[in-house]
């Protein structure tokens, strides 16, 4: 009898497609979108910014007395003003060398070595300056930053505790110690830092916003709310305590907290900030609000015309409303001015798919291809939509090139593979499927696949070999489970291990009636016909509209001795495939007449007809 037809088995197959597809449309709605912890780390830099704790100044003692030493000094201070940081350190080395005990060169040269990267230097000058520096805080606490910067965890710690011994009233070396300890997750011991240094400035909000993030870092969530409420009620303008509030409420799925706390900024403290605003915008967009987002970009747009990532979104956000001439539009219009923007011309293209127009689409990645000949993404785009047209021997040669330009990628070799299999070039699918488990071998997807071009090649053991592959890498990937109990169940062999494979992959997926199906037919396999029975006509239902399905349905049918129920359920798979000629055989052999003359085959054989289109003649 005829076994189910190939793409149907390979449902995996037909998703792996579109999953890159799927993997690049999310760029339509997200091209901002940033977690929430993120947000909070960037909110922490600009704290850091705005306190000053990472200055690379020093307040120091006067410069050196030696004339000399001075001399060298100021000619090492004009280099710095004009960046030039190497000579800056020879005339600070010249002056140390006439003023050896001075902590301010020593100091200096750290400094000036740790912003170059030379951390040994650095180190060996914050040295000689800490042995010095006794009765100098600020001194201390720069060699503790610089300490810190050379992951030297420990002495960094005890540098800022001298600098805190010295100078115990001041909060800044509190501040900067708890940052350390909360990049070395010792949460605890840096709120306590946080605590101390608030308690000698009781109206610091960058105090209380750093008592927040080690909130948000420890997962002590309320008490991170709690501390960015009172530093934004210290000071009503502090962005960076409103911007990790409103991701904590994101990250406690409250979005409308974090639009609320946003709006209340631009509206009472600063309508002008664009950061704000396109947090806002991401937000909407979270929420599909996309009138509001639009709204926002609208804002940005009026403060900074020019702004690509806000036309971009815009235009992209249109595409969403499938609203394409205006999407469209908007994205020429950032290629008129900017034509160099390959991301911009794929979302182009993909808005042109999204609309049907594919020819405009070719043309889109076709420019970014003459723009630049090995743009891997321009391949990939082009192959696929040439894949998806069944132009397959121009979406082959694309994306074969991608494969040549990135091997280790996985999905060029997917979608290459895919393409040799739908074009029926089943040995050079194979091929391209074992090339890309030699780059990666730990990835399921190309063994599962490598394995259904071994099931067109009639290479049985390879398949199995192929699945049980799969299965070992993930043993919940329902497709294998399905694929490899199906093929069992066909052939008749290992049905008791079929009934177990098509179980685990409707247990991971009820609502899919190919896999139901597929246990229904191991269960008939069994002879467990009631079971079959049962599965079988809840594949139907599930899936409706597939031939298989009602052959196998006819087969149970007639196994428990209901003709009538056979006829019909073969008649309608014939309804859907009236091609399948080993079924009118089998239904004439039943003695059950011969399908061919009912008027409702005869209606689908013409409908098939119609569809096809005439082959040309060859010359």
């Amino acid at each position: 009898m005829k076994g189910p037809n190939f793409w149907r088995r390979t449902a995996r197959a037909r998703c792996l497609a579109a999953r890159w597809d799927r993997r690049v449309l999310t760029l339509l709605v997200i091209p901002w979108f940033v977690v929430a912890c993120g947000t909070v780390q960037q909110a922490g830099r600009d704290a850091n910014r705005a306190s000053g704790q990472l200055s690379a100044q020093v307040v120091t003692p006067a410069p050196p007395s030696d004339p000399r030493a001075y001399y060298h000094f100021m000619l090492g201070h004009q280099a710095e003003l004009a960046q030039d940081s190497e000579r800056a350190a020879r005339e600070y080395l010249s002056a140390l060398q006439s003023d050896p005990s001075s902590v301010y060169l020593k100091a200096r040269l750290a400094t000036l070595y740790f912003l170059m990267g030379e951390l040994a230097d650095a180190v060996r000058f914050a040295d000689q300056t800490a042995e010095a520096a006794e009765h100098q805080a600020p001194i201390l606490a720069q060699m503790a930053a610089i300490y810190a910067g050379a992951g030297q965890t420990q002495k960094a710690l005890a540098m800022y505790d001298r600098a805190i011994k010295q100078d115990p009233g001041t909060s800044e070396p509190y501040f900067s110690k708890g940052l350390l300890l909360a990049n070395q997750k010792r949460f605890d011991e840096a709120e306590l830092a946080f605590t101390e240094g608030i308690a000698r400035a009781k109206d610091s909000s960058v105090g209380y916003y750093y008592l927040g993030r080690v909130g948000v870092e420890s997962k002590r969530l309320d008490r991170a709310v709690v501390n960015f409420e009172r530093a934004i009620g210290i000071n009503p303008a502090f962005e960076p305590a409103y911007v990790a509030l409103a991701s904590v409420h994101e990250s406690q799925q409250e979005r409308g907290k974090a639009i609320a706390l946003y709006r209340k900024y631009l509206q009472e403290v600063n309508p002008r900030s664009r950061e704000v605003r396109q947090h806002l915008v991401r937000l909407y967009l979270g929420n599909k609000a996309y009138d509001e987002a639009l709204a926002e970009l609208d804002k940005i747009l009026e403060e900074d015309p020019g702004d690509l990532d806000a036309q971009l979104r815009m235009g992209l956000i249109y595409g969403e409303l499938k609203d394409y001439p205006k999407a469209i539009s908007s994205l020429n219009q950032i290629l008129t001015v900017r034509p160099d923007e390959l991301k911009v011309r794929d979302y182009l293209g993909l808005i042109y798919e999204e609309s049907k127009d594919h020819e405009s689409a070719i043309r889109a990645y076709e420019h970014n291809l003459k723009l630049q000949p090995n743009y891997y993404e321009g391949h990939m785009h082009l192959g696929f939509l040439l894949y998806r047209l069944k132009r397959f021997p121009d979406a082959i040669s694309h994306l074969t090139y991608a494969v040549k330009l990135s091997p280790k990628q996985a999905d060029a070799h997917l979608l290459l593979g895919l393409t040799y299999l739908q074009a029926e070039q089943y040995e050079t699918a194979s091929q391209a499927f074992e090339a890309g488990v030699l780059q990666n071998p730990g990835n399921p997807d190309l063994h599962f696949n490598l394995g259904t071009a071994y099931d067109k090649l009639n290479r049985f053991d390879d398949l199995v070999r192929a699945m049980e592959t799969v299965l070992r890498l993930d043993p919940k990937h329902a497709d294998a489970l399905n694929y490899l109990g199906y093929s069992y169940a066909e052939r008749g062999i290992k049905v008791e291990e079929a009934v177990s494979l098509t179980k685990r992959a409707v247990s991971l997926k009820p609502e899919n009636g190919y896999y139901v199906d597929s246990l229904g037919w191991a269960y008939f396999k069994m002879g467990l016909l009631d079971e079959a029975l049962t599965e079988i006509k809840r594949a139907a239902s599930l899936v409706g509209d597939d031939p298989v399905i009602f052959e196998h349905l006819g087969e149970v049918y007639l196994k428990q001795g209901l003709i009538k129920e056979a006829s019909e359920a073969w008649l309608r798979s014939l309804e859907l495939d009236p091609s399948n000629l080993k079924l009118i055989e089998r239904f004439r052999e039943r003695g059950l007449g011969d399908p061919t003359l009912e008027e409702r085959v005869r209606q689908a054989k013409r409908r098939v007809t119609e569809r096809t289109p005439p082959q040309q003649a060859t010359p």
